[in-house]
């Protein structure tokens, strides 16, 4: 799998599309907004700078990008009301992979301009937003010369399904009955993928180490797991029902086995304690901030028990959560004409899923800081 060409979020505004199915997204970023508030604030405070860029890694496209620019302005506009200073001139820089639907960002861009004006109580700040396409496993900047880097739920994309992850053992596929790390996972797989996180989480905060100012700052977010559950938790759980589905139609002849047999997904969700240790490892950030918080799987879930009212409308709001992110890949790998089949199966199997347990997973937020 070429992880460039076929990562991608669904395009468009549609029933379907990313834009119109990433509130799960969106929570995350609210969450953050203290953390945010205050590295950007911090930012601002001890430089005083009269030109400010900050990139948005990973930024997908709908309207999630266009909060995480907002939030930005206003945090911005608060501080130079404070300490009466004029605003300084604002570079944003939106990065993602090339097949990114940056139209639609674009053509959203005049909304930013609304949500700043509502806003009561702000002064204007000047801004300038550009599209950055390219790898964030690459170098995308010139050396010091960003302030700030944001980025959300993007981190657990590695750079690429771990090479060895297609090896058979005793003529068996290593990784036979799943797509990722599953309950049948050899302990194998599990270190191939934890090894290729590692590399690329670490190539990651050199990378932006060199990119970012004297003081420069980073809050990051991505899903996570709970430290001992990595062949059981909430993500892993996803994934073997979508496998689970695909399995489905593999007996009914819909799909190859070998098909289904050589896909894997380029996703880790490490425990905080795996990231923690990255960073101390690496010694190039301070970790100012660390937070766990659990998310329901189900976007529209707002309720923190174990409760689930209506399994079968909760497992329709899943699948749109998951497709949107995952039907490029199954597309490509697969084929189009499997895709509707596919995710009416996965919906009915997270229904039934849902009568047993609530599907819950940890989210990880850091705010890091370039040590000196």
């Amino acid at each position: 799998m070429d992880v460039e060409k076929v990562l991608c979020m669904v395009r468009g505004s549609g029933e379907t599309s990313y834009a119109a199915n990433s509130k799960l997204q969106e929570k995350v970023i609210l969450a953050m907004w203290p953390m945010l508030e205050e590295a950007v604030g911090g930012i601002y405070r001890n430089l005083l700078p009269q030109k400010m860029v900050v990139a948005d890694l990973g930024c997908s496209s709908g309207p999630n990008t266009l909060v995480v620019v907002s939030e930005v302005i206003q945090i911005i506009s608060n501080q130079c009301l404070r300490v009466r200073q004029q605003p300084p001139e604002m570079q944003f820089f939106l990065n993602d992979l090339c097949n990114n639907d940056f139209n639609n960002i674009f053509q959203s861009l005049d909304q930013i301009e609304q949500i700043v004006r509502a806003e009561k109580g702000t002064i204007s700040v000047p801004h300038f937003i550009a599209g950055l396409p390219g790898s964030f496993y690459g170098r995308l900047f010139p050396r010091q010369s960003v302030h700030f880097f944001h980025s959300s739920f993007s981190l657990m994309w590695i750079s690429q399904v771990p090479k060895d992850i297609g090896d058979t053992r005793n003529g068996m596929p290593l990784n036979k009955g799943n797509i990722n790390i599953g309950k049948t996972s050899p302990p194998l797989v599990v270190k191939l993928y934890q090894e290729q996180f590692h590399r690329d989480f670490s190539h990651f905060l050199k990378l932006r180490f060199d990119e970012l100012v004297p003081c420069g700052q980073m809050v990051l977010s991505l899903p996570g797991r709970n430290r001992k559950d990595i062949l059981n938790g909430g993500v892993s759980t996803t994934w073997a029902l979508v496998a689970e589905s695909l399995d489905s139609m593999v007996l009914e002849g819909l799909v190859e086995e070998e098909k289904l047999d050589t896909f894997n997904l380029p996703y880790y969700a490490p425990s905080a304690e795996e990231v923690e240790a990255i960073v101390n490892l690496q010694g190039l950030f301070d970790i100012i901030t660390f937070q766990t918080f659990q998310l329901n799987l189900d976007p529209f879930d707002e309720l923190d028990d174990d409760v689930v009212l209506d399994n079968v409308q909760s497992g329709a709001n899943c699948t749109k959560a998951i497709r949107c992110v995952l039907e490029p890949m199954i597309a490509s790998h697969f084929g189009s004409a499997i895709v509707d089949d596919l995710f009416s199966r996965f919906a009915t199997n997270v229904a039934k899923h849902l009568l047993k347990e609530k599907t819950k997973f940890p989210s990880l937020a850091i705010s890091l800081k370039k040590k000196k």
